[in-house]
């Protein structure tokens, strides 16, 4: 596959989204990444992609189909300016943003309103190549250029197009927030198991396994949750009993929903700021 990629920022997302694109068959001499951190450089030799510690030099050269900005938000008004320089009054090439909380206006504003710009929303499983990973795209981006960024993060996961940004908030509660849910789940359930009388290493055990085991029978499935829930739950047995708690005037549905909710207002907040 030929592509030409720059990749601004080579912390975990960035390692991660590279090592998917060279088991895809990307040559390694076909991406350049810059990030100043040495251990960070260190990773690319290993990987045997081109880093630079600068912006400026990943770019330089010739010219990238897509550059990914991997930086953290706080760094992307810097990466920004490099590739406006970069491109010398040209339109630049497409752009491919996972910088949290950054919407398409604040990259149009430093590279111009007729920016290709596409949005990306990961999820800390990419990191394993289980990511959940939503897309947004800005009107001068072309279909092709819709297909790129889709093959490159689908590298690291499931991906999904959302047409209005506006939605990006709730993605953002939903599957960028949600990983910290489940791993929630996955400790409240350790110490209902000690509660019962497991050691802690037991009741971790048990707890983890089975979570990641439900969620990959869920998308391996292919039904509703609610069905899945059903299957599972013998009358008078013991998974009723335990559901009749949790599901009691739908406080746990409704707790989910708060807090679904308060994610996306301070998303809002965030991207406002």
């Amino acid at each position: 596959m030929k592509r030409n990629i720059v990749l601004l920022g080579f912390g975990n997302m960035g390692q991660a989204l590279v090592r998917g694109w060279l088991e895809r068959g990307i040559a390694p001499e076909s991406i350049r990444v810059a990030d100043p951190a040495p251990a960070a450089l260190d990773a690319a030799a290993k990987l045997g992609v081109r880093g630079a510690a600068a912006a400026t030099d990943a770019l330089r050269g010739s010219a990238p189909d897509i550059v990914v900005m991997a930086v953290k938000p706080g760094q992307l008004a810097g990466a920004l300016r490099s590739l406006t320089q970069a491109a010398a009054g040209g339109r630049p090439p497409l752009v491919l943003s996972i910088a949290a909380g950054k919407p398409i206006a604040a990259l149009t504003a430093e590279l111009g309103a007729d920016a290709a710009v596409v949005r990306a929303m990961p999820n800390t499983p990419a990191a394993i190549g289980r990511g959940m990973t939503v897309l947004t795209a800005s009107p001068q981006v072309a279909a092709a250029q819709r297909e790129l960024a889709t093959d490159l993060m689908s590298a690291v996961g499931a991906v999904e197009w959302v047409d209005d940004e506006a939605q990006m908030d709730a993605v953002t509660a939903v599957s960028g927030s949600g990983p910290a849910y489940v791993f929630l789940l996955i400790e409240a359930l350790t110490r209902a198991g000690v509660a019962v009388g497991l050691d802690e290493r037991l009741a971790t055990r048990l707890a983890t396994v089975t979570v990641a085991g439900a969620g990959a029978y869920a998308e391996s499935s292919g039904d509703p949750a609610a069905e899945l829930r059903r299957r599972v739950t013998s009358p008078g047995g013991t998974t009723e009993a335990a559901l009749r708690v949790l599901m009691d005037g739908d406080a746990m549905a409704k707790l989910l929903a708060e807090a679904v909710l308060a994610a996306a207002a301070r998303g809002r907040e965030l991207s406002e700021a």
